[in-house]
């Protein structure tokens, strides 16, 4: 049987002061192998010597959480393997990105975006039916997200065919990619509207750096 996985996650939160907010999804056909990359990654972190932290990138960029008192050029390396990891890696993604000012409240940003979903699983519907399953992995973190996933995979597909699963970032890499994306992808539109600051520019650069080093790179395996 054909199997998609679809790792989501989104940069953002409820009732917070963010100017912006992203769903990322990263689809994974269960077909292509991630193990031998995985493989490689660790290894990497091992002959160089560093930890091997379940990435989270907004703790990496600020150095709270389990990157707590390391140095910027330990964070910088570490997100240099990841994103090498990444670049080579078996996936397509998409994001849907929400200027949070152009809605009244969280609900109608929430509305907007179940629309999106829908129309995007019906762009992609003859894809995703070729699956005969399609299991969906999201840690639950913000109920709004969960019944937008739901609504909208179970109005495009056939829900027999959908699974659920509970998850978080430590137990799989492409979650973490997913994770990796949404920060990405914001500072793409950071960096668009001269709003990126002093955090961005210490581990993307400038702009043509970042576009070149980490954009083009990634924009190759966005799903058109």
């Amino acid at each position: 049987m054909r199997e998609l996985s679809v790792f989501v996650d989104e940069s953002g939160n409820l009732g917070d002061d963010a100017k912006y907010y992203l769903l990322a999804l990263v689809l994974h056909d269960q077909s292509k192998d991630v193990f031998e990359h995985i493989g490689r990654y660790e290894s990497t972190l091992a002959q160089r010597g560093l930890r091997d932290i379940p990435l989270h990138m907004n703790p990496l960029m600020r150095a709270n959480e389990d990157y707590k008192g390391m140095t910027a050029q330990e964070r910088n390396r570490l997100l240099t393997c990841f994103s090498s990891f990444a670049w080579k890696c078996p996936f397509s993604y998409k994001v849907l990105s929400y200027r949070r000012s152009h809605f009244k409240s969280d609900g109608d940003l929430f509305s907007k975006m179940k629309r999106d979903l829908i129309l995007l699983l019906f762009d992609k519907l003859e894809t995703l039916q070729a699956y005969d399953i399609v299991k969906i992995y999201y840690d639950d973190g913000q109920g709004m997200v969960t019944d937008a996933l739901h609504a909208a995979f179970e109005y495009a597909l056939n829900k027999q065919a959908i699974i659920y699963r509970d998850c978080t970032p430590a137990d799989f890499r492409l979650q973490q990619i997913a994770d990796f994306i949404c920060e990405i992808e914001l500072a793409a539109i950071k960096y668009e509207a001269n709003e990126a600051g002093g955090t961005e520019r210490i581990f993307f650069g400038t702009n043509r750096d970042f576009k070149k080093n980490y954009l083009k790179k990634l924009r190759k395996k966005r799903l058109e």
